[in-house]
């Protein structure tokens, strides 16, 4: 990339994968990390991966969602799978605020302790009512919203 601005010719390379066929190369995992809605419609049902991270935000359209999740093919969605730096800054954010620090070893554990809640909670909420995570991702944020707003109703109230 250094010497010649791009990946193509890197060596030990295999050849070059024509964009067509790049959706049905087998492999297990799939990280779309780079452009929106490269994943529709036209090309879901050729995707050969079993599993499918999403770093770059929103790569798939809901359609091709839909065609991946009736494929068999589990989608972990962006708001989950590329969520760490957000939620990183957030600790950053509640330290400043807090005027004390944690070391790079306790930020490390939050953040893990964090995302593994959050993808469970997420997880169970696909499994309890069989839908996509990206639906139950949905479903877990609402459900957190309406309570707060329950929270902050009930503490006006009162």
């Amino acid at each position: 990339m250094a010497q010649t601005g791009s990946v193509v010719g890197f060596a030990g390379r295999e050849d070059r994968i024509a964009p067509e066929r790049f959706w049905n190369v087998d492999c297990d995992i799939l990280i779309p990390a780079a452009l929106e809605q490269q994943i529709t419609n036209d090309n879901a049902g050729q995707i050969r991966a079993r599993i499918i991270l999403e770093g770059a935000n929103g790569p798939a359209t809901p359609e091709a969602g839909d065609i991946l999740r009736e494929n068999g093919v589990l989608v972990v969605p962006d708001v989950i799978a590329n969520a760490g730096g957000v939620t990183v800054s957030y600790v950053e954010w509640v330290q400043d605020f807090s005027s004390f620090f944690w070391s790079e070893e306790d930020i490390n554990a939050r953040l893990t302790r964090i995302m593994r809640d959050a993808f469970a909670a997420i997880w169970q909420v696909a499994q309890d009512k069989d839908v996509s995570l990206r639906t139950a991702a949905f479903v877990v944020a609402c459900t957190r919203v309406l309570q707060a707003r329950g929270a902050r109703l009930v503490s006006v109230m009162n």
